[in-house]
C-alpha cells in the first residue's frame, strides 16, 4: 500500500494534532514540515518524526515527494498558502475556516479548477462517521419530521492572538462558530429564508460571542451560540414532531441519542475509537487524490463558498471587519 507523504504548513497547536493523526495511520507518514522559522520547523519535526524541516513555505511546495499540504496557519494566511500550493500543483487539505472571506475561497477555488489539483476545506466533523450517521437517521424519521435545532459551541480562548486580532480573521464565528453553522447545514440543508443574529464584540473589534437564529423555507428553526469566553456543554439537540436526537459534543460528535415521544431512549450510536478524529478528513482527501477529484463530497466547494458568504453576511451585520474585506 502506497503511504502519502504528508507536508504540513504551519507548527502551532493544529499542526501538532494533525501530526499526531498521520503518525497513527497506516496510510500516511509524515514528511515534511514548513514554518517561517527553521528552528521551529526542525523543533517540530524531531518532535513528530518527520522526514523533512523547511524554514520557508516555498521549499515545502517545491518539493516533488510531497503528496498532499495540510495548511495550519491562522485563517488570515489560508488564501495565500493555499494559493502557493496550488500553483505548484499540490493536493491541499486547507484548515477551516477555508479562507477570511468569501472573495478569496471563490479566487482559490477557481484557481484549483483551473490548475486541476485537489483541494477541500479540513472541517472535520464533516468527515465523520457520526457525521453522516446523523444525517441518515434524519433521512430515515426516526425523530419523524424535524422542525429544531439547537447547537452551542463554547471554549475559554478568548486572550489567544488569533482570536483576538482582526487581522488575524480573528473573533469567534471563523473558529467555533464555523461548527454550528456546519452542523446546522448537516443537518437541515441550505434552502434558507431569513437570519437573524446578535453579537457581542471584543475589546478589539471581532466577534466575542453571537446568537444566529435560521429559518428555512420548510419551516426549519435553527438555532446557534457560539463563546470565546465560556465553556459550553457543545451539545446539538434536532426536534421532530416524533420524538429527539441529542448529539454529544458538535465539535467532534462521540453519541447520538434518539428519545421517543415518550421521552424515553430508544436507540444510542457511539462514534468509533479514532486516532484523533482528524483521520478522517485525511482518508478523504486520499480519496479524492487517488480518483482525481477536485473536491470531496464530503465537503463540496459550493458549500465551502456558501458558508464563507454566509459568514461574510453575519460580520457586515455585527461591523466586524477584516483587513481583505
Amino acid at each position: 500500500m502506497k503511504k502519502y507523504k504528508i507536508g504540513i504548513i504551519g507548527c502551532g497547536h493544529i499542526a501538532e494534532k494533525m501530526a499526531a493523526t498521520i503518525n497513527g495511520m497506516d496510510e500516511t507518514e509524515c514528511y515534511a514540515v514548513a514554518s517561517r522559522s527553521i528552528d521551529k520547523a526542525q523543533k517540530f519535526a524531531s518532535k513528530w518524526n518527520f522526514s523533512k524541516a523547511y524554514g520557508s513555505y516555498e521549499e515545502l511546495v517545491y518539493d516533488n515527494q510531497v503528496d498532499l499540504i495540510y495548511i495550519a496557519t491562522p485563517h488570515s494566511h489560508h488564501y495565500e498558502h493555499a494559493r502557493l500550493c496550488i500553483m505548484n500543483g499540490k493536493p491541499v487539505l486547507c484548515e477551516k475556516s477555508f479562507t477570511a472571506n468569501v472573495r478569496q475561497a471563490e479566487e482559490l477555488i477557481n484557481l484549483a479548477e483551473e490548475k486541476n489539483v485537489f483541494i477541500t476545506e479540513a472541517i472535520w466533523t464533516r468527515y465523520m462517521p457520526l457525521s453522516v450517521k446523523m444525517v441518515e437517521l434524519l433521512n430515515e424519521g426516526v425523530i419523524g419530521k424535524p422542525y429544531t435545532l439547537s447547537a452551542n459551541l463554547g471554549y475559554v480562548i478568548a486572550d489567544k492572538e488569533r482570536i483576538a486580532r482582526p487581522e488575524l480573521a480573528g473573533g469567534a464565528l471563523l473558529d467555533i462558530g464555523v461548527y454550528t453553522l456546519n452542523f446546522a447545514a448537516m443537518a437541515f440543508g441550505n434552502d434558507i429564508k431569513e437570519t437573524q443574529s446578535a453579537c457581542q464584540l471584543t475589546d478589539t473589534g471581532v466577534d466575542g460571542q453571537e446568537n444566529i437564529t435560521i429559518f428555512y423555507n420548510d419551516g426549519k428553526m435553527a438555532s446557534l451560540q457560539s463563546s470565546v469566553y465560556a465553556q459550553t456543554d457543545r451539545m446539538g439537540v434536532i426536534s421532530g414532531d416524533k420524538g429527539f436526537m441529542v448529539i454529544e459534543n458538535i465539535n467532534n460528535p462521540e453519541c447520538i441519542k434518539i428519545f421517543g415521544e415518550d421521552y424515553k431512549l430508544k436507540a444510542e450510536y457511539k462514534a468509533p475509537e479514532q486516532i484523533t478524529g482528524f483521520e478522517y478528513q485525511v482518508r478523504a482527501s486520499i480519496e479524492g487524490i487517488e480518483n482525481g477529484w477536485k473536491e470531496s463530497p464530503y465537503m463540496p466547494h459550493k458549500e465551502t463558498i456558501r458558508i464563507m458568504r454566509q459568514m461574510d453576511e453575519l460580520r457586515k451585520n455585527w461591523g466586524v471587519k477584516y483587513p481583505w474585506d
